[in-house]
């Protein structure tokens, strides 16, 4: 009798290291639409820079479920997000506040943007050391894409207002100039800090919901669509300031206000939990 289960036993070939095409797609598409609206705010076309950081979030947004959704996450991809973050979220809408407004205050104005700049930089970067340690279903700052969401809003509000006579309005030039220095510096000084915000990833896409949800997804889009730049600025403020209201009342409940359940990576969060 001969023993042929040696021979015939399979070595395992080991496993192409590579880039996976479908999710880095949205991950570029993603970074083209910072790009684009870098490109149309030195072009004066704040409207479609705008517009560019928000096609931006929703590229953004489905990258990360398309490399779930086929299997293809990969350490590549994070990274690629990460840096394509920086340049769609951070550099972007600091650049755009910058070219559109800031730029009359003077020293002001850039150390507003740089301060929004540097802090997406931090916030990634935290994000990135404390992924393994966060509670998934929220968020330890504001989230980058929403910072630019609200910064990017205020001007599409402000461009479409001004295209319609800007009746609306009232303000001068220097107070709008002051109002974007006031939502640059929240917006910025918010996603370094610890204030908690639903990340909405606890969500099943899959799983059925009542009719009811359906009938409110479908009066929300209807609502947008009565003036999208109004309603969309005034969802972006309403998320922008839920942490606050959130931590607010944890701490007063007396509930644990940290989403870190444990964390023994740089930087130091021991203090959080205080």
């Amino acid at each position: 009798m001969h023993d042929d289960t040696v021979h015939s036993e399979v070595v395992p070939r080991k496993r192409r290291k590579g880039i996976y095409i479908l999710p880095n797609l949205f991950t570029l598409a993603a970074l083209f639409g910072g790009f684009y609206s870098i490109v149309m705010a030195m072009n004066s076309r704040f409207d479609l820079a705008a517009m560019g950081v928000g096609a931006a979030m929703i590229l953004d947004s489905l990258d990360g479920r398309v490399a779930r959704m086929t299997n293809t996450q990969s350490a590549f991809g994070e990274q690629m997000d990460s840096l394509s973050d920086m340049v769609s979220f951070g550099a972007a809408p600091a650049l755009i506040a910058y070219e559109w407004s800031l730029k009359g205050l003077g020293r002001w104005g850039w150390i507003a943007a740089f301060v929004y700049c540097a802090c997406a930089a931090l916030r990634l970067a935290r994000f990135n050391v404390n992924t393994g340690v966060v509670d998934k279903r929220w968020f330890q700052g504001l989230p980058s894409p929403a910072a630019a969401a609200m910064v990017a809003g205020f001007i599409w509000l402000m461009t479409e207002s001004g295209k319609r006579g800007g009746e609306a309005l009232y303000l001068t030039w220097n107070q709008i100039s002051w109002l974007t220095f006031a939502f640059t510096l929240y917006a910025g000084l918010t996603m370094v800090t610890n204030a908690p915000f639903y990340s909405f990833k606890d969500i099943q896409m899959k799983k059925s919901v009542p009719f009811a949800v359906i009938v409110l997804i479908a009066l929300g889009i209807a609502v947008i669509n009565i003036d999208p730049p109004t309603v969309l600025f005034g969802v972006f403020v309403a998320y922008g300031l839920s942490g606050y209201v959130v931590y607010a009342w944890r701490k007063a409940k007396g509930h644990p206000v940290s989403v870190i359940s444990t964390s023994t990576d740089e930087p130091d969060e021991r203090g959080l939990h205080n």
